[in-house]
């Protein structure tokens, strides 16, 4: 155990070192910006145009067509004035115009939907026009040109060198200079 602890701090003083002599050559310095560019790039987007026009739109408007009761009435009477015939005796007679009536008006009330049905189904409604406001919404793509930073050329050791950089840096940049021992 006593070993371990004496090579504990042993073993970090390499890092320490290699640590410091990775930085030990490293200073800022300010370089002169001799020219500055703007640099844009051309963005694409969509955006929703609605357009809108005013249209001619035919329509189907049902005559008016009340359900009478006379159909269903006078099949009543026909059918009662019927079975009032058809019947012998006083007894007969009734029940005949009681169920003649309604049989009548059964088949007046079915003589008088179909009637009803067939001028439906043939075109007796009116066609009508009406002009509407129609509108339709399309994807419209637009382009525009947005700023992407500046291209850079700044002079420093009497060399000039050029880079990318996302905001105006004004008229002079910071530079990292790194020395070295060369072999």
């Amino acid at each position: 155990m006593f070993r371990l602890k004496a090579a504990l701090p042993v073993m970090f003083i390499p890092v320490l070192f290699v640590s410091a002599a990775g930085h030990a050559g490293t200073s800022y310095e300010r370089a002169r910006v001799v020219d500055v560019q703007p640099l844009y790039k051309t963005v694409s987007y969509t955006v929703p145009v609605e357009q809108c026009r005013q249209e001619r739109v035919a329509y189907h408007q049902p005559r008016s067509h009340r359900a009478s009761a006379t159909g269903p009435i006078l099949g009543a009477i026909i059918g009662g004035a019927l079975g009032n015939a058809v019947g012998h005796n006083k007894s007969n007679k009734k029940v005949g115009a009681v169920v003649g009536a309604v049989l009548g008006g059964s088949i007046g009330a079915d003589i008088s939907r179909q009637r009803r049905y067939q001028r439906y189904e043939s075109g007796y409604d009116e066609v009508r026009y009406r002009t509407e406001e129609v509108c339709s919404v399309s994807r419209e793509v637009r382009e525009e040109e947005r700023a992407d930073g500046y291209r850079v050329s700044y002079v420093y050791g009497g060399e000039t060198y050029t880079t990318h950089m996302h905001r105006h840096p004004g008229d002079s940049i910071r530079v990292r200079v790194r020395v070295s021992p060369a072999e």
